[in-house]
């Protein structure tokens, strides 16, 4: 089972250490931020599997960087805040947070609960995989064992560049994917800071893609993050 990658969002610092330090004794892969602002830039960039949240942040309270995060991912966020009322857990959950541990806290509890998240994670992955051989978004349809895309009844005539492109934003859908993340993805580390040339191919798949260029269906850039692919009804 691999590790995921957490995102800590904490700013008194002997909590944060001693979740990094079990995360590290664990293998966890972990990356950390001080702030709301700091915890936002993070998971946008990063894509993080599950983020540990603190509410009680110095400049935004958790809550809305739960908010913020869940406008473009659905990456589980476990809460850990001093703040034990039910109004505050409910508040939380109903902004979108998939759990709640109150300080102060076991290390076993902790772990737990990631092990919960994890294997709930593999769980929809698996079945992800299982079930969306094909993937349909309005006239769009791509049949991952076959390696084809199709718009309407034609077939989209796809270099494998852009076709793998496709399928990463397809695969993800909703979700803001970063340049960084896309040029990993694609070409490796190698690529990483090489974002004119994902706009070149990105704009050749677009033009196959997109029936009207100036108002384009699928395919939305955010600019200076990246792109998402929208759902269409």
């Amino acid at each position: 089972m691999n590790k995921p990658l957490i995102l800590v969002v904490e700013d008194d610092n002997s909590v944060k250490n001693l979740i990094t330090t079990t995360l590290k004794a664990h293998d966890y892969r972990y990356l950390t931020a001080p702030n709301g602002s700091t915890a936002i830039l993070e998971a946008s960039s990063h894509n993080p599997d599950i983020v540990l949240l603190d509410l009680g942040l110095p400049d935004i309270d958790g809550v809305d960087v739960i908010k913020k995060i869940r406008t473009w991912s659905n990456m589980p966020i476990i809460v850990i805040s001093a703040r034990s009322e039910d109004t505050d857990k409910i508040d939380a959950l109903d902004a979108g947070a998939d759990d709640y541990l109150t300080k102060p806290f076991s290390v076993e509890e902790l772990l737990a609960r990631l092990r919960v998240t994890q294997r709930r994670l593999n769980m929809i992955q698996n079945e992800t995989a299982a079930e969306a051989s094909v993937f349909t978004n309005g006239q769009l349809r791509i049949d991952y064992a076959a390696g084809c895309a199709y718009l309407g009844d034609e077939e989209l005539h796809l270099t494998p560049i852009e076709y793998k492109l496709l399928c990463l934003l397809s695969r993800n859908i909703g979700k803001v994917l970063t340049h960084t993340f896309i040029t990993q993805s694609i070409w490796g580390s190698c690529w990483d800071n090489d974002i004119a040339s994902l706009r070149v191919f990105m704009a050749t798949l677009r033009k196959k893609l997109e029936k009207d260029a100036d108002s384009p269906q699928y395919i939305q850039t955010h600019i200076g993050v990246g792109y998402r692919m929208m759902k269409v009804e």
